[in-house]
């Protein structure tokens, strides 16, 4: 495996680490230099220059919302009533931290900003807009739509085609 570094700085090697990782957070140092040819420590050195890099982020569980007393998830469009930078902050800042926020998104469009709840009931989500949204005054519109169905698709790079790609 060729070791050159592309235009984000990523080689082979690191993108082979990352790769393994997004499918497998749980695996050992030994099965990650394993599936990636290298030995424990390269291993090791490389996935922690990778975090202080800041390309890992993190090593995350992914939970069940349903099993957790949650099986309703609605994507709720926002749009504000004013667009300065003081009201956009607040905002910011305040909704990540509401109860039943999965994400928030701010965005471009029509829509200010996409919020990912999940909640226990349509009576509860109903009730949730209402005490947090429809009472905000920075909020002029708000658009709900119901998640049947959640398929995440692809978390990591992707690799370059050609020799240097590994699964």
């Amino acid at each position: 495996m060729t070791h050159t570094s592309d235009s984000s700085g990523l080689d082979a090697l690191d993108r082979a680490i990352i790769n393994v990782l997004v499918a497998d957070a749980r695996i050992s140092n030994a099965a990650l230099a394993e599936r990636v040819g290298v030995a424990p420590s390269t291993a090791l050195v490389r996935t922690r220059a990778l975090v202080e890099r800041g390309v890992i982020e993190g090593y995350h569980a992914t939970v069940s919302l349903a099993a957790v007393g949650r099986p309703v998830q609605a994507l709720i469009a926002v749009k504000l009533r004013a667009h300065d930078r003081e009201e956009i902050d607040r905002f910011t800042r305040f909704v990540p931290d509401l109860p039943d926020v999965v994400e928030m998104f701010h965005v471009s469009g029509g829509t200010d900003y996409l919020l990912r709840i999940a909640v226990a009931s349509t009576d509860a989500l109903r009730n949730w807009v209402l005490d947090h949204l429809a009472t905000d005054a920075s909020v002029a519109h708000t658009e709900t739509t119901l998640i049947f169905g959640h398929h995440p698709g692809t978390t990591g790079p992707l690799l370059p085609s050609g020799p240097d790609a590994t699964n």
